[in-house]
């Protein structure tokens, strides 16, 4: 395996796709425990879908998709938290509406659309070498700029994680610091989309988050534990998909399972030796 992933390592798009996955991977695991803490893991999921039709309309108008998909699904994150706080529509059927609405928009626009080749499995399933060198620089500076907002904001986003009732009373601003975990896990849900792809991107956000989970109890041992869990389980999963020719998003969704698989057996056996 180490062998592989040196020989790995001698290709340009390769390299590219560990650096892009190694960011993606830090950034969705650091968002994802409060994610999953609030019952909010699924808006991941939406937004990949949004991103999806984004993706879809900015390759049939021949624009660089990373310019047209980062407002776009950073507007329907705010759409969503607006509609989960304040409309009679509940969270799960606004994330529903509007994930299925978009991924329709994106299908359609493909579909109408005549001398334009869209490989529309590279979206869904995530495609390696779908990535550019631009995509690549895009990536790191955004993902740094996810990780910097999220350390200078953690006690904040701390608070309104585990009780934002108390957080509000407290004259926390909770509907702000919400806005800005929903804007950073657009961002990310948008690197790694072309990645992972549409269906496999919200893996990275709840996999890690939930093995974490089973093992360690404090917000900071989960939250490091996760980034850990992610960045590891990308690489293998990446290696993996070199050495034996399997789809790259598929192979690190694997491994993220058999490490949930794994942390659940050794969380089982700690709380049977209490």
């Amino acid at each position: 395996m180490i062998n592989a992933f040196i020989e790995m390592m001698s290709y340009s798009f390769l390299l590219r796709a560990v650096i892009v996955g190694v960011l993606v991977s830090l950034c969705a695991s650091l968002l994802g425990v409060s994610l999953v803490l609030k019952r909010y893991s699924m808006i991941g999921d939406g937004l990949s879908h949004v991103g999806f039709g984004a993706l879809a309309i900015a390759a049939v108008m021949n624009i660089s998709p990373l310019k047209i998909t980062v407002p776009v699904v950073a507007a329907a994150a705010f759409i969503l938290l607006r509609l989960s706080e304040n409309s009679k529509l509940k969270g799960d059927a606004a994330v529903a509406l509007i994930s299925t609405s978009s991924l329709a928009a994106g299908v359609m626009a493909v579909s109408l659309t005549k001398g334009v080749n869209v490989d529309l499995e590279n979206y869904l399933f995530g495609s390696i070498l779908a990535l550019t060198k631009e995509d690549v620089y895009i990536s790191a500076v955004l993902s740094a700029v996810v990780i910097f907002v999220f350390i200078f904001f953690y006690n904040k986003i701390f608070s309104v994680t585990f009780d934002e009732s108390f957080a509000g009373a407290t004259g926390v601003k909770t509907g702000a610091y919400n806005m800005v975990l929903a804007l950073l896990t657009a961002i990310t849900v948008v690197l790694g989309m072309r990645l992972m792809g549409t269906l496999l991107i919200s893996a990275l956000i709840i996999f890690p988050a939930l093995s974490s989970m089973r093992v360690f109890k404090s917000f900071f041992s989960v939250t490091v534990s996760s980034a850990v869990i992610s960045v590891v389980c990308f690489i293998l999963g990446i290696t993996f998909s070199y050495a034996y020719s399997t789809p790259p998003g598929a192979s690190v969704v694997t491994i993220n399972l058999a490490v949930f698989a794994l942390f659940s057996l050794v969380g089982m056996v700690k709380g049977m030796r209490k």
